[in-house]
């Protein structure tokens, strides 16, 4: 399978890389500037908000992944224009499989607690508001994107490695409050050669 992976160089995106390239995919990783990447990746350093840019590290891929996050401390969103901007090149190459990270933290859901949905995640709300209104404004831009899209949603991420963890299609995982970058990766690139995945998002946790 041919893999592009956007936000290669962060936590999940150097555990998406790694492990596709153990399972024997052809992969492209989409830089800003300069990075060591383990030998067999294409390398291609555009700059991910030019649809025409990025058009050629999408084009003749089977599947198209968006490891990226929201700065630390930034307000202005990144996720959301950049998802855009990759839904943009992708339409104009002609490629479908879509697969974005974003957030299981800003999803009010039936499965969640009492304590997570009437304390934990609004104070979260207070203090991550720049980085969740990114999330949201970029699950509703993928969701309406026309292309064959799924969803990761994560809870807080963390650098353990892989253990046994819990999945659920279009609900929060119940109880699951941390996931590694490891087991995130794997489940992320399970979940793009999963047709059952969809048109959904899946949710993930211990």
């Amino acid at each position: 399978m041919k893999i592009t992976v956007f936000g290669a160089t962060g936590g999940t995106g150097v555990e998406l890389v790694r492990q596709a390239l153990e399972a024997g995919h052809a992969v492209t990783a989409v830089v800003r500037s300069a990075a060591d990447f383990p030998a067999g990746v294409e390398v291609v350093r555009a700059d991910v908000m030019d649809p025409a840019a990025i058009e050629p590290a999408v084009a003749g891929r089977d599947v198209v992944i968006s490891a990226l996050g929201h700065r630390p401390g930034a307000h202005e969103p990144v996720c959301a224009p950049a998802a855009e901007s990759i839904i943009q090149a992708m339409r104009a190459a002609g490629v479908r499989r879509l697969v974005v990270v974003t957030a299981a933290g800003h999803i009010k859901d039936s499965h969640d607690g009492f304590v997570t949905a009437r304390i934990l995640k609004p104070l979260l709300w207070w203090f991550l508001r720049a980085a969740w209104t990114d999330f949201v404004a970029t699950d509703r831009i993928v969701a309406a994107s026309g292309l064959d899209w799924t969803i990761m949603r994560p809870p807080r991420l963390t650098d353990g490695g892989a253990r046994p963890y819990r999945t659920a299609l279009d609900h929060t995982v119940r109880g699951g409050s941390s996931i590694s970058r490891t087991d995130l990766a794997t489940a992320t690139l399970a979940a793009a050669t999963d047709p059952a995945t969809v048109g959904h998002a899946v949710a993930l946790g211990y």
